[in-house]
């Protein structure tokens, strides 16, 4: 009975993209109750501007209850075309900060507001954070036929990591618990070859399915993960261990 989410609210930001969508779908399957939020229009996510503490605190102040949050939402732009602007000899300020502000700040500031309100209510709160495995490794460029990962997601999900370990810290003796998880590449139709060179960097010879992280997210934001805090819940299929 630990992965019971039932009668459990779960937040999640982001959630308009494949990997929001599949953490409501694992949070549903056990019970609980997954709101997708995102800025963007869609018909399964509430409006909330991550970047903004005052429609965040509007969001929250609209719930009831909360029992976990799901710091999903980052910029992660497709590496599809040439783009020598990503090159980190012309990458632009403006990028580097929107980078900063939305992967990077969202997560700080949604944070803030949603553990007051978890501490006000004295609820048994959880926070998941999620990384990367190029929040654990830099990228490596050689996978990239046309182009360079920017250097923005990768420190911003450094970042993360940092962050989970702060709280987790700060919050321990408050009843919160703050974990990460890191994904590994997904695989969503990419091209034969990228997928091959992404491949061949992974002990287990393949990209993730879209579901594989379903059961790690159950397990954080459940009892499962009791005594489970200040971790980042790496899975991807081994790459980091190389």
């Amino acid at each position: 009975m630990t992965f019971n989410l039932k009668n459990k609210i779960v937040v999640i930001t982001g959630g308009a993209g494949l990997l929001g969508k599949m953490h409501a779908e694992a949070v549903q399957e056990v019970g609980g109750t997954a709101i997708l939020t995102d800025v963007v229009d869609d018909s399964n996510c509430q409006y909330m501007d991550i970047t903004n503490k005052k429609s965040i605190e509007n969001f929250v102040n609209s719930l009831d209850r909360v029992d976990v949050l799901i710091n999903n939402a980052a910029l992660n732009p497709k590496m599809s075309t040439k783009d020598e602007t990503n090159r980190f000899e012309d990458f632009s300020l403006d990028k580097w900060n929107k980078s900063l502000q939305v992967n990077l700040t969202g997560a700080f500031l949604c944070s803030q507001v949603f553990i007051n309100k978890m501490i006000k209510d004295k609820t048994k709160g959880v926070v998941i954070n999620v990384a990367s495995d190029l929040g654990v490794i830099a990228p490596n460029q050689t996978i990239y036929e046309d182009d360079v990962k920017p250097v923005d997601y990768s420190v911003t999900k450094h970042g993360i990591i940092g962050l989970t370990k702060y709280l987790s810290t700060y919050f321990g003796d408050k009843n919160i618990r703050v974990n990460a998880i890191s994904p590994g590449g997904v695989y969503t139709n990419q091209s034969d070859d990228f997928v091959k060179r992404l491949s061949k960097l992974i002990p287990m010879g393949r990209m993730a399915n879209q579901d594989e992280y379903k059961g790690a997210i159950v397990f954080l934001c459940s009892d499962a993960s009791s005594y489970m805090n200040g971790h980042n819940l790496i899975l991807d299929g081994g790459r980091t261990v190389w």
